[in-house]
């Protein structure tokens, strides 16, 4: 017999984005019918997000074979044939349609993926509860207008659009009501925010305006950052408020200028080092991390060598690294291909090198005091996030969702150890 629920289970693959609109999701299928559905929100980034996905769809058939299947996301959008052909997938919806009830309607068909292109708009999206989650995502802008020659993403999400200041307003107020703490902007290249929406906008006249809209907005947060984007009035709130948070995560790739051409990327070696360095001397207390890829097409050992040096040169602690994964379609899978085991070597060095640059700063934060946002109650201890986005660990526990004075009185792996009101 089929389990049928008032909302749907949406199981999410990928990036902040995808998070943030799987409770879109999740709302539009309860409004379309479909809440005694799974509905799985894809990832397109790598080969193996897609492999995770389609591997997670089969066991779910297994264990419910009554139960409804829908695929969505980026794979689906891009690649919808692979999901059709798959016997266990009653339903495939584009990135655009998923955020419609009627796809999700009994009656509809069982492919429904539109041109991402012709979308134009970004409309506010459902705004929910965070579900005892203290931190949520407020998707600000979608699409993406450049082409780096490894990224398929462009062909998942369309071109670049912006949601207005007003709009994500109304969705933080909404949410900090419902008992969140602490913002996250997110989006596929958040640095491009405004650009669709004319007078000159930038992200900074976005991040401003929040601020001065939504006054008991105490902690925001920015994804992933597009060094060549950031604009100067960006670069004044990042070194002056405090309400914005001191942590930023780059999208750097690489630290080889000859691969960062090759990449399409906006940006050169000496550039990352200016950021970082400029970033560092306005605001000290500032952490960054980046995004890298291991082994892309053409990367010599030398140009490899580049790239861990750079984890050093800017001064990086916080690393999200892959192995390259081609992506058929795109320029980068024509390109002369680096050894897959090589890729998957350079990618454990590059994590290995990451995880060193962490504990460094990890130690170097023994003795200093803090503020910490608390996650969660684990067993007696608190689960806690740093201004600075360190993990922290604070004995004794805490009430999840409080924003604590602490001072860190040691370290164990990947963590740091606090003691509250210390």
């Amino acid at each position: 017999m089929k389990t049928r629920t008032s909302a749907p289970e949406v199981v999410t693959f990928g990036c902040r984005l995808n998070t943030s609109e799987s409770e879109a999701i999740r709302a539009a299928a309860a409004a379309g019918g479909a809440g005694d559905a799974v509905i799985f929100n894809t990832c397109a980034v790598t080969a193996e997000a897609e492999r995770q996905a389609r591997q997670a769809i089969r066991r779910i058939r297994r264990e419910r074979p009554d139960q409804r299947i829908i695929v969505t996301g980026c794979a689906a959008q891009i690649r919808p044939g692979q999901f059709d052909q798959m016997t266990e997938v009653d339903r495939v919806l584009g990135n655009a349609d998923k955020l419609r009830a009627r796809s999700f309607a009994a009656a509809g068909a069982r492919v429904q993926v539109g041109d991402i292109d012709t979308e134009t708009a970004l409309a506010a999206s459902h705004v929910h509860s965070p579900k005892g989650r203290v931190r949520a995502y407020v998707q600000v802008q979608n699409g993406c207008d450049h082409r780096c020659t490894f990224c398929v993403i462009p062909f998942g999400r369309g071109k670049s659009r912006s949601m207005s200041v007003a709009e994500v307003a109304m969705q933080i107020r909404t949410l900090l009501e419902s008992g969140a703490a602490e913002i996250v902007l997110a989006g596929v290249d958040v640095t491009a925010w405004g650009a669709d929406l004319g007078e000159g906008l930038a992200l900074g006249n976005l991040v401003c305006g929040l601020l001065e809209a939504v006054p008991e907005l105490t902690r925001l947060r920015l994804t992933s950052l597009d060094p060549a984007e950031i604009d100067e009035v960006l670069w004044d709130v990042i070194t002056s408020e405090e309400r914005l948070l001191p942590h930023l995560h780059l999208s750097l790739q690489s630290g080889d200028d000859l691969i960062l051409k090759r990449m399409k990327r906006r940006h050169s070696r000496n550039d990352a080092i200016a950021f970082c360095e400029r970033v560092r001397a306005q605001r000290p207390e500032i952490s960054l991390g980046a995004d890298f890829i291991a082994g892309f097409p053409t990367e010599s050992d030398d140009a490899f060598a580049n790239t861990l040096a750079l984890v050093d040169d800017c001064g990086l602690s916080f690393l999200h690294v892959f192995p390259y994964s081609v992506r058929s379609g795109t320029p980068a899978a024509r390109m002369p291909q680096v050894p897959v085991e090589v890729r998957r070597q350079r990618a454990r060095r590059l994590r290995a090198k990451g995880q060193a640059a962490l504990d460094t700063y990890l130690a170097a934060q023994v003795g200093t005091r803090s503020r910490v946002l608390v996650e969660e109650n684990r067993k007696g201890e608190a689960v806690a996030r740093a201004d600075d986005y360190a993990s922290v660990r604070i004995d004794g526990g805490a009430p999840t969702g409080a924003v604590l004075p602490v001072r860190f009185i040691g370290v164990e792996p990947g963590r740091l150890i606090a003691r509250a009101n210390a």
